[in-house]
């Protein structure tokens, strides 16, 4: 396959997946903001969000205040945010243009829809009317394009490539969004044991990030037990049969990266081998005793090298 199209392929699997989960990390946020708190801690709940995507900078260029208006507003719709759903989207369906012949007609239907029909709903005002139907919108087009490509494609090299840009990019926001919470204690080696248990503020904070990655159910069918942070971080890290926890993800890109395995790629291989088997055989006590945020900060680190590396290994056409 030539490099340029594995490019293409790798991305646009990678910007549906990064708009997704965009919208994952914005809805826990705004569920958090309609329990009773101080303004002091609102702000800090945005603050967090705006900081764990790395984008203090660009939003303090544009806006004065961080509240859940213009964080929302940079977040979705900015067309000057690179990283917003907004250019997410458009991203992906101009990827899938560029390599239609690589898709089959539904696959790039969706995309093309999924562009077409968000345009629309940001026209019409959805964002101001009701953020969380618009945050469940997008999960649904995410899923609906996901499924569409397991369902139709060949399960050749360019369904490959799609498929490790989806897990490189889940791996990468499922440890932002678990970190969302730590983020405020980056300086410190704190856990999840700071995360002030038994109060009812935790207990609901949790359960929006457990539905936010569509785990709650998991949960409760895993653990059988009310809702402890330690335990929602075993599920999102440790868990190799949880669609979106770090371990599966790992799992699913080595298997994925071995199907189209070249003669440069194998310290990539080794790599996502190597952080496959730490999560497999981790514990999570010992996760929390060196403190959790810096475990997540590690892993994203990995997460971008091996970015880096399979740009290297197969996207980067040869001299």
């Amino acid at each position: 396959m030539l490099s340029r199209t594995a490019d293409h392929l790798f991305w646009l699997s990678r910007y549906i997946e990064r708009a997704e989960n965009t919208a994952r990390m914005l809805d826990i946020a705004y569920q958090t903001s309609l329990q009773p708190q101080s303004a002091e801690e609102s702000e800090q709940t945005w603050r967090s969000l705006v900081s764990i995507s790395e984008l203090n900078g660009l939003f303090g260029a544009k806006y004065s205040a961080i509240n859940a208006r213009n964080v929302m507003e940079f977040m979705v719709a900015d067309e000057s945010n690179l990283s917003s759903i907004f250019n997410c989207l458009r991203a992906a369906r101009e990827n899938a243009r560029a390599v239609r012949g690589a898709l089959t007609t539904e696959v790039w239907e969706t995309m093309n829809q999924t562009w077409l029909e968000f345009r629309r709903l940001l026209r019409e005002g959805a964002l101001a009317r009701d953020p969380s139907q618009l945050f469940e919108w997008v999960k649904y087009r995410s899923h609906l394009s996901r499924g569409v490509t397991v369902g139709t494609m060949l399960q050749d090299e360019a369904f490959h490539f799609i498929r490790i840009g989806s897990f490189l990019e889940r791996a990468d926001n499922t440890a932002r969004l678990l970190d969302v919470k730590f983020y405020r204690q980056e300086q410190t080696q704190s856990g999840v044991e700071d995360a002030g248990h038994d109060t009812a503020r935790d207990f609901y904070y949790w359960s929006a990030v457990l539905r936010s990655v569509s785990g709650f159910e998991i949960y409760r069918k895993v653990y059988s037990n009310v809702i402890q942070p330690e335990k929602v971080a075993e599920l999102l890290i440790l868990r190799a049969d949880m669609p979106r926890s770090l371990s599966h993800c790992m799992t699913r890109m080595q298997a994925n990266l071995k199907r189209v395995a070249n003669a440069q790629s194998a310290e990539t291989l080794r790599r996502v081998g190597r952080l496959e088997a730490e999560l497999a055989f981790g514990r999570i006590d010992e996760i929390l005793a060196d403190g959790l945020h810096p475990f997540l900060d590690g892993f994203l680190a990995e997460v971008a090298d091996l970015g880096v590396r399979i740009s290297q290994d197969f996207l980067v056409p040869s001299a």
